[in-house]
């Protein structure tokens, strides 16, 4: 796999987007409706203190997509390693851009635990600007868990973005997880940062959060993270 990525990434460098501002999904707990152009590879990989009640953890979120055409993308999306849980979950996705006014996207994943335990989730997600300034980014989905034995979950998440140039912005955002463990109740995360493009194809970012209710989210966490197009 690691290989074929590499592979991927230097194929994708010669056919690189110009002309356009890069469109990340991370921050934020919501993901954008929109893809990648065809044959261009991003990776958007941050560092994420998490602190417990228990513990405090170190993950590696890092997510790799390619676009296949201008409406559907490939996705590779990790943690990577995490401090106390050691190498984490990959998983295997896309997401399809099939309308743009309003913009709309789908996006599925699925996450190999082991060998015996694959997760999943299917999203739709919307993107609207009010006025000049403001943008607002609605996730809503389902996701099959796992506690030890698979359960349903519904997903819900909710960006709200102020524009303060072409290039900077703030935000606001939630997501909940409804159960978060079979027969438990909603997982409920708040976050709140910023992003910078500095450069056409490479963005800046970083953002606080906290979980407001359940037993699975952090207390609080930091992260910070780049997100770069070829």
């Amino acid at each position: 796999m690691r290989e074929a990525l590499i592979a991927l990434a230097f194929a994708a460098t010669a056919a690189a987007q110009t002309g356009d501002l890069i469109n990340a999904d991370r921050p934020g707990i919501a993901d954008g409706s929109t893809t990648l152009n065809a044959h261009a590879f991003q990776i958007e990989i941050g560092a994420e203190r998490d602190d417990r009640s228990v513990d405090r953890d170190l993950l590696w979120p890092t997510l790799l997509r390619y676009g296949v055409t201008d409406d559907f993308e490939l996705r590779v999306e990790s943690s990577v390693y995490q401090r106390v849980e050691g190498w984490a979950p990959v998983s295997i996705g896309a997401k399809y851009h099939f309308r743009d006014e309003p913009s709309l996207g789908v996006i599925g994943r699925a996450f190999i635990v082991n060998t015996d335990d694959v997760t999943a989730d299917l999203r739709l997600a919307n993107d609207f600007e009010i006025g000049e300034k403001w943008a607002v980014n609605p996730n809503i989905g389902i996701a099959v868990l796992s506690d030890g034995e698979h359960f349903l979950a519904g997903l819900a998440a909710l960006t709200v973005q102020y524009n303060v140039t072409d290039r900077a912005g703030v935000f606001v955002d939630g997501g909940v997880t409804i159960p978060e463990e079979r027969h438990g109740e909603a997982a409920i995360l708040l976050d709140l940062g910023g992003a910078w493009i500095f450069r056409p194809n490479m963005q800046l970012d970083a953002s606080i959060g906290w979980g407001a209710h359940g037993r699975t989210v952090p207390s609080v966490f930091w992260s910070a993270g780049i997100s770069r197009r070829f």
